[in-house]
């Protein structure tokens, strides 16, 4: 019996076995964001406000789960955060109807909308794979004014969520 097969073997094993722990976990196949009204990524890839990356890539506004920011966290749409960019507000009623796209729908947990960091509306997707396109309806708690909403679609597998806010005048 020849054990130098075998030890070769093993030694390339432990070599490698290190790497293989290393290599970071993907990031959500899912893509999307809310088109109508239109959401700040939305009014970037429009034109209507002038924007950097972010208008090449609506659909990319990802993040760990549990932020309250219109960019996810990430550096690159950072100008989302800007409140003072120029976005344009949709004038609605006392209750609206966010309308997103997916260019890329994976299983989902919930959807998330918050208003000045409180919750005003949560849908369970049950870890279903939702269609490529759909609505949610929500009630915005008596607000008035100019508000802006954030959409949270929490994947149901990963530890990541996609970001998108909505400014309205509100009455």
């Amino acid at each position: 019996m020849n054990l130098k097969p075998k030890l070769a073997a093993a030694a390339v094993g432990a070599a490698l076995a290190p790497l293989l722990v290393a290599i970071p976990t993907s990031t959500a196949s899912a893509h999307g964001w809310i088109t109508s009204p239109p959401s700040r990524q939305q009014q970037c890839a429009a034109g209507t406000v002038p924007c950097g990356a972010i208008k090449y890539e609506p659909q990319s506004v990802e993040g760990p789960k549990g932020l309250q920011s219109c960019s996810g966290g990430n550096s690159r749409f950072a100008e989302l955060d800007d409140d003072s960019k120029g976005w344009t507000a949709t004038q609605v009623g006392n209750s609206v109807t966010f309308n997103w796209k997916l260019t890329a729908a994976h299983r989902t947990s919930t959807w998330e909308y918050f208003i000045g960091g409180n919750r005003i509306a949560v849908f369970d997707q049950g870890g279903q794979q939702p269609p490529s396109q759909l609505s949610h309806t929500v009630d915005l708690g008596g607000v008035s004014g100019r508000q802006k909403v954030l959409a949270v679609w929490n994947i149901a597998d990963t530890a990541n969520a996609f970001y998108a806010c909505i400014d309205l005048n509100v009455g």
